[in-house]
């Protein structure tokens, strides 16, 4: 990676159905963050296109259909129209963009990460891990990639999946060296820091054990669709690659970490890098 890199976690209000105006938001904090020299500015989950809320109340079978249709009806390609617009805004900004979208993939719905800077597409991410209650809408994705980028060796997993060890290990045998971990969070009492309290301890744990940095943002502000609602507190962190929090945000829009590459390679070459003494010849009962 970059000896010495800038990146930016987002909280945007994103709604569902409302992809343009979502774009509006992505580019305002984007300029916000390459104003502040970031090179990287990585939004929550879903923020392109918008969360579906998702615990319904009343007549589940009557919400599950009208659900779906509007999911159907919003849902975006990769080399779709928002997708592209994204990517202009990245080549015009100078920065790369991570932002989630509901991916039509033809047959099949993904909860997918997109990550676009100044050279196009870099790549992208799907959830592998969906919690029951987004089963109606997404498919679980395949193992992760690591984008190498001129920033760095990149990787991501979406929300659900950083509660998984298996899944920020994924990354880590292919030498990532920051992992991306947008979420859409809403544990009780409904505010940044409970979020903070719930995801922070598995973003940390997952970094401290591969030895690499992580950032995240959670979603926010109120959604609608279907006659469900649902409201999301935001928050972000970084975090080292001891597991240590750099940064948080608990208000407030945009958060700001600087990385060193110096920081990276003495982590990894102290006694307690946990990587180091991992023995896949034992592991095989896990996957069977």
């Amino acid at each position: 990676m970059l000896d010495r890199l800038t990146l930016a976690a987002a909280n945007v209000q994103s709604k569902p159905g409302a992809t343009n105006r979502n774009i509006e938001e992505i580019l305002h904090l984007a300029n916000r963050a390459a104003n502040q020299h970031a090179k990287l500015v990585l939004f929550p989950e879903l923020s392109l296109t918008g969360f579906l809320p998702n615990h319904p109340e009343g007549n589940h079978a009557a919400w599950l259909r009208e659900a779906l249709q509007f999911a159907r009806e919003t849902a975006e390609r990769l080399d779709g129209g928002a997708v592209k617009t994204l990517t202009l805004m990245a080549q015009q900004i100078g920065i790369y963009i991570a932002a989630g979208l509901l991916e039509d993939a033809g047959n099949t719905l993904y909860n997918t990460l997109v990550l676009v800077g100044p050279q196009g597409i870099a790549g992208y991410w799907r959830k592998m891990h969906v919690p029951m209650f987004e089963m109606p809408f997404y498919n679980g994705g395949p193992g992760p990639t690591v984008i190498d980028t001129p920033l760095g060796r990149i990787g991501a997993n979406i929300c659900f999946d950083a509660l998984i060890p298996e899944s920020t290990r994924l990354l880590a045998v292919q030498n990532a060296e920051i992992v991306l971990f947008p979420f859409a969070a809403d544990p009780p009492p409904g505010t940044a820091a409970a979020w903070s309290a719930w995801a922070g301890p598995a973003v940390r744990a997952r970094c401290q054990e591969n030895g690499v940095f992580g950032a995240a943002a959670n979603y926010i502000g109120h959604v609608q669709c279907a006659g469900v609602e649902q409201t999301f507190p935001g928050g972000a962190l970084f975090t080292g690659p001891r597991g240590e929090v750099l940064a948080e945000l608990a208000d407030g829009e945009l958060l700001i970490q600087e990385l060193s590459a110096d920081d990276l390679r003495a982590a990894r070459a102290e006694p307690e890098y946990l990587y180091r003494f991992r023995r896949p010849e034992l592991y095989g009962p896990l996957a069977r």
